[in-house]
């Protein structure tokens, strides 16, 4: 039998408990209520999973030749929630955060052990978060459409629902959350849960 490392994990037993916010949501809600508290947990588990890090950790590079770190992550996560949630569902002309089309890896690239920049990167993060919440909660549908033209969020073309971009960005979250396990873990050898 293998020993785990239940003590390296995020709360004191590696157990949903009082002392774990991803675990005071609303249970047995609605499929609106139900999508974005799943959404809520993810994005929390990001939060707590970088936690008590400095710039030159947050920054810290996977393995060579990668330039997957957990600040990029933070980055690359800000900019897409600003993607599906301001560009494409809100329709606001506003920039892109990180990323160019000279850059289109400035999410990645640009994230340099500098506290500045570890501030900054969270404070866009949170700003979009924020965006997108508000915007989920009074959006009149969950059959909400829009058009995703040039595909790049995976609807073939087409027209896609509130519904089918909030499964997209829990799956982004989660398909992210396992690079942050492994990050984490070679950065101080704390565990996902």
């Amino acid at each position: 039998m293998v020993a785990r490392r239940r003590a390296d994990m995020f709360t004191a037993d590696g157990r949903p408990s009082d002392d774990d916010p991803r675990e005071h949501g609303p249970h047995l809600g609605d499929e609106r209520t139900t999508l974005a508290e799943s959404l809520r947990r993810q994005r929390l588990t990001l939060e707590l999973k970088c936690g008590g890090l400095d710039a030159e950790a947050m920054a810290r590079r996977s393995v060579p030749p990668s330039t997957l770190s957990l600040l990029g992550l933070v980055r690359h996560l800000a900019e897409t929630e600003r993607d599906t949630f301001r560009v494409m569902l809100a329709g606001e002309d506003v920039p892109r955060l990180y990323t160019t089309p000279d850059e289109p890896d400035g999410d990645f690239d640009g994230a340099v052990p500098d506290d500045a920049v570890v501030a900054q990167a969270w404070d866009d993060w949170r700003a979009e978060v924020d965006f997108a919440t508000r915007f989920v909660a009074q959006a009149a549908s969950l059959d909400l459409t829009v058009d995703d033209g040039d595909n790049t969020k995976g609807s073939g073309g087409g027209a896609i629902s509130l519904r089918e971009l909030l499964v997209g960005m829990i799956e982004e979250y989660a398909r992210h959350l396992g690079h942050v396990d492994l990050l984490r873990e070679r950065i101080d050898g704390r565990l996902g849960q």
